[in-house]
């Protein structure tokens, strides 16, 4: 019972870190595009491709 008294509040910290870091995601647009960054590895750029 005596490790509870740890464990709670080492357990709230860290949740309240993961709520952080998702709002924090959310503020910086990160989930605004989802679809950009799966076309892109399809897309074949002319750049990429050496060809003689």
């Amino acid at each position: 019972m005596n490790m509870m008294i740890y464990l709670m509040p080492i357990a709230m910290l860290m949740g309240g870190m993961g709520l952080l870091a998702f709002l924090w995601s959310l503020t910086n647009r990160q989930y605004d595009d989802l679809e950009g960054a799966a076309w892109r590895i399809l897309v074949e750029d002319e750049t990429d491709c050496k060809r003689p």
